[in-house]
């Protein structure tokens, strides 16, 4: 059965993670600003702000919620840990705050699943206490994130793995203390079958951040950049420093995808709750030609449209986070690309209007609008571009469906007709024509 209620104990810990994300954490947004800061552990102010409020986190029993019991988790289904992202997306430091910040997460359940014992001691445990950050180093700057065109490549050379390339994007890496690098191993085998996987530590010498690359909201001059431009030049590790097999790399990858967009697509839902919170204050407080904003028809509308299509949104990632909960791995592979191709979608309607219902002011850093703003393009292009999904989704239903047989389409009249006509024969009489049957 298709269930998305919530025990009373769990609703009890949502309702306090959604009052200490909004009392304790939201202001963390202002106080460090930049889209560095949760990630750069050097910064000895945030840290001591926010590891008293990670232990009430992990007081609480929702420290790392996305992992399982063998990690130290919880073990919550993909719905619950929807309800707890939808509440996490009000805040760009609660993720951090909570133990589930990306890349960290999905980097974690790489270790936890191919890592070595000594590789998951150095890293994966320092990473679930939250004490270093990593970086997925996967696209490259000719390439984006089509494996198919990769280039970087790794070769054995006696006990160690050579690799060399360039990659792009390559988000925290000025923080990291580790890399998890793609390259191309087996360079003639089929293309999901070229790359493999290599754990990197980040000062492994002939690893060069070319420079750290800004996004809209970050500037160059203050060098707020967090995505790496890398030039590995013939970076040496152990043979053991791969992750899986020799070209299992998009299998490895792929492990740590689907529950990682999901919770995106939540906290997305949470950053439109706020805008659309924020939508409907202004409307009830603003004036203008006599009345308030809300009793224009158009604002109206905005409200209407705006909390539809939050509904339908949120309802989806709901309805995908149940499918993997319940069903065989792999079955929600459309539903998680349909999140992925609403999600940003949505965010840009929603937050365009909250915007411009705010007038000049919602265009300033007044108010977070602008900032969400940018970060729209993005999100469009995070975890591969919109289009590719949707590819995905249309192959996907097309499986579902046949051509037709004959010249015309199946649901072509005529014939639809005549064997209507001959079924009831027996009804309507010789000349085949429905009419009121006399009893």
């Amino acid at each position: 059965m298709l269930d998305f209620s919530i025990e009373p104990e769990y609703q009890a810990k949502l309702d306090w993670a959604a009052r200490f994300v909004r009392e304790e954490v939201e202001p963390l947004d202002l106080l460090f600003p930049h889209g560095g800061d949760p990630y750069d552990t050097g910064n000895a102010k945030a840290r001591a702000i926010i590891k008293p409020l990670q232990e009430q986190v992990r007081a609480q029993g929702l420290w790392a919620c996305h992992l399982g019991p063998e990690l130290g988790g919880p073990g919550y289904g993909q719905v619950k840990l929807a309800y707890l992202n939808e509440i996490l997306g009000r805040s760009y430091w609660a993720p951090t705050v909570f133990g589930t910040a990306a890349p960290d997460t999905g980097n974690a359940e790489i270790l936890a699943m191919f890592g070595t014992d000594e590789q998951k001691a150095r890293y994966l445990q320092p990473l679930l206490d939250g004490d270093i950050v990593s970086t997925f180093s996967m696209t490259e700057p000719h390439a984006g994130a089509d494996p198919k065109e990769f280039r970087c490549r790794a070769w054995q050379d006696g006990d160690e793995w050579v690799i060399d390339g360039e990659k792009w994007f390559s988000s925290n890496a000025r923080y990291a203390s580790f890399l998890i690098v793609m390259a191309v191993t087996e360079p003639d085998a089929p293309a999901h079958s070229r790359m493999s996987m290599f754990v990197v530590p980040a000062e492994t010498p002939g690893i060069e951040i070319k420079r750290n690359v800004g996004t809209m909201d970050e500037r160059d001059s203050e060098d707020e950049g967090i995505h790496g431009y890398i030039r590995y030049h013939q970076v040496r590790v152990p043979l053991d420093a791969m992750l899986g097999g020799p070209g299992e790399g998009f299998t490895v990858a792929q492990a740590r995808l689907g529950g990682g967009r999901v919770h995106h697509a939540m906290r997305t839902v949470g950053k439109c709750t706020r805008a659309f919170d924020m939508m409907c204050e202004r409307a009830l407080s603003r004036r203008t030609q006599g009345t308030v904003l809300a009793e224009k028809q158009a604002v109206q509308q905005f409200i209407a449209d705006s909390w539809i299509e939050l509904q339908q949104y949120r309802l989806l990632v709901l309805n995908t986070a149940w499918v993997i909960d319940t069903q065989p791995h792999g079955a929600a592979r459309t539903q998680i690309a349909m999140c992925k191709v609403a999600m940003a979608k949505v965010l840009h309607d929603i937050i365009q209007r909250a915007l411009h219902l705010h007038g000049s002011l919602g265009t300033t850093n007044e108010l977070p609008l602008a900032h969400w703003w940018m970060g729209v393009p993005s999100l469009a292009l995070a975890d591969g571009p919109t289009e590719v999904h949707r590819t995905t989704i249309a192959k996907q239903v097309l499986r579902n469906h046949s051509a037709a047989e004959g010249l015309f389409p199946s649901e072509h009249i005529p014939p639809k007709l005549e064997a209507a006509r001959k079924r009831y024969a027996h009804i309507l009489g010789d000349d085949g024509l429905a009419g009121r049957v006399n009893a």
